[in-house]
Parts: structure tokens; C-alpha cells; sequence
């Protein structure tokens, strides 16, 4: 394959977002003097699965919850936490490489494009990234393949020269939906057995160069 495009997922892989939505959503359940189970806590489909999470903490809080403020709370503990948070480890040199190598980039994100527009302004990585595609701009979510369906539109790019990074199983069958090769970096909450689809599996991204990368996908092309 010859790859002129890198679509990156963003929540969990650019960087560990989805930790400090769980340790937000565990602060939140300490704060009424409760625990948060995390078994099930991450959904098995992209965009917000939030309103569940509140509706069970109402349920063990009883009448006295006050969902408005408990929200409010809960995202200004967040957003504290995301302040913290850096690129995961490796993924400035992929991206370095990318554009040594001339590769346009993307993000394709079920996440709306205020939370990922400022998380990557705030890291100062939002000026390499050509485009963003988003949940807030598709009818349907991951695993449906629509955001890099819209990414791919947006780079007037057939799927067989781009390559997706993903870090949930379920991004992971987006990505495939859509025609992409996927390189699989799960995140610390993923089953890294549930992600067979991958083209690749990774540990972390520091763990192979993107030269290598590329490389090792290139028999695969169909």
C-alpha cells in the first residue's frame, strides 16, 4: 500500500482521556459516599454513554441526588484532570514521521469537536492535524464507520491510502467499515483480545516506529 493519510481515534489513543473520565466518574460516586463498580463502565460503542452512569448513581444516591450540580462537579474534576494530561508516549514521534514523511492527518473522533478541538489546542497539537471529523457531525457512532467515512470525504481520499490507529474494539470495526487497515493500540481499559480485526496490535505506540509500521502493513494491502 502506498498510505498518503494517518486517521487517528482520539479519546484513549492521542492521549488518556478515557482514564480521567473513569477516575471522574469514581470521584463523583465517592463525593455521595459510594463506590463506583467499574465492571462495565466503558461502553461497547462510541459517543456519550453518560446518561446511563447518571441514572445508576441517581438510582444508589436516591432523592436527594441533584443531577445538574452532580454534573457540573463531575466535568469541573474532569476537566482538572485533562489539564494534567500529555500525548501518550510515542505518539509526537508518529506524528514528527508523519509529516517528515509528507502524510496528511486526520482524526476521526466520537467525541464532539469542542472536547477534541481543546484538548488537542491545549497540547498544541491541533495545527498538525488537516482534519477533524467527529460524533457531533454523524448520525451514527463507532462501530458504524460515518465519522471516517467523513474523514476520508474531507480528505478526498479512497479508504486503500489512508491507515486508521484505534484503541477500542470498537473503533477498531469502524475503522475496518469503512475499507481502512487499523493499527491496534489498546487502551489500559481494553480487552486486548477482543481486537482480531486489527491489522497490527501494539502495546503502546512508543512500541514500533511508524516507518515499521507502515512497512509491516504493506503485503496486506489488497
Amino acid at each position: 500500500m502506498t498510505a498518503k493519510a494517518l486517521i487517528f481515534d482520539f479519546d484513549g489513543l492521542l492521549m488518556d482521556t478515557e482514564t480521567t473520565l473513569l477516575e471522574s466518574w469514581r470521584w463523583e460516586w465517592w463525593r455521595h459516599g459510594l463506590e463506583l463498580d467499574p465492571a462495565g463502565f466503558f461502553a461497547d460503542h462510541g459517543g456519550d454513554a453518560n446518561e446511563p452512569r447518571y441514572a445508576a448513581l441517581a438510582e444508589a444516591v436516591g432523592p436527594a441526588y441533584d443531577r445538574a450540580s452532580s454534573h457540573a462537579q463531575r466535568m469541573a474534576y474532569r476537566a482538572a484532570l485533562n489539564e494534567a494530561l500529555e500525548p501518550a508516549p510515542g505518539i509526537v514521534d508518529w506524528l514528527d514521521r508523519a509529516g517528515e514523511l509528507g502524510l496528511r492527518l486526520a482524526v476521526a473522533s466520537s467525541s464532539g469537536v469542542h472536547h477534541v478541538g481543546a484538548m488537542l489546542d491545549r497540547t498544541g497539537l491541533r495545527a498538525r492535524f488537516e482534519v477533524l471529523a467527529t460524533g457531533d457531525e454523524v448520525p451514527a457512532h463507532k462501530p458504524d464507520p460515518a465519522v471516517y467515512l467523513l474523514a476520508l470525504d474531507r480528505l478526498g481520499l479512497p479508504a486503500r491510502e489512508a491507515v486508521a490507529f484505534e484503541d477500542t474494539a470498537h473503533g477498531v470495526a469502524a475503522a475496518r467499515a469503512a475499507g481502512l487497515p487499523c493499527v491496534a493500540v489498546p487502551n489500559r481499559h481494553a480487552d486486548h483480545g477482543r481486537f482480531t480485526h486489527a491489522d497490527m496490535l501494539l502495546p503502546d505506540a512508543a512500541s514500533r516506529s511508524l516507518d515499521a509500521i507502515l512497512a509491516a502493513l504493506t503485503p496486506r494491502a489488497g
